[in-house]
């Protein structure tokens, strides 16, 4: 499992593992290997900023997706879903929905630990 990057590879297999593993070729043709220890994950405390938006949309848009399935009427009109499947989707929503909130505010607070 090579992965080529002009002329620098990686073997992916031992990149996840512990260490970085890249593979380079001189000038001259010679290759030379590096191997560098990956960053502890527990040193990193902030989470980037961008994840977190981007997250926060995607929980957003899910309990939306729920919303707009179970309440609607578009969906089991055109036939993807079933008048029962939409009566249920209604009911779930009561469930979803505060739970979309709650993970949405949980994720705007990590950073402020």
């Amino acid at each position: 499992m090579l992965t080529t990057h002009q002329s620098i590879f990686s073997t992916t297999l031992f990149s996840s593992l512990c260490v970085k593993v890249k593979v380079k070729k001189n000038i001259n043709g010679e290759t030379r290997i590096s191997m560098a220890k990956k960053d502890d994950i527990s040193q990193k405390s902030t989470p980037n900023p961008s994840l977190k938006i981007v997250s926060q949309a995607a929980v957003a848009v899910l309990g939306l997706g729920f919303i707009d399935a179970g309440y609607s009427g578009d969906w089991s009109r055109i036939g993807v879903i079933s008048k029962e499947t939409e009566d249920l989707l209604k009911v779930v929503a009561f469930i979803v929905i505060p739970l979309c909130f709650f993970l949405i505010f949980s994720i705007s607070k990590t950073g402020k630990d």
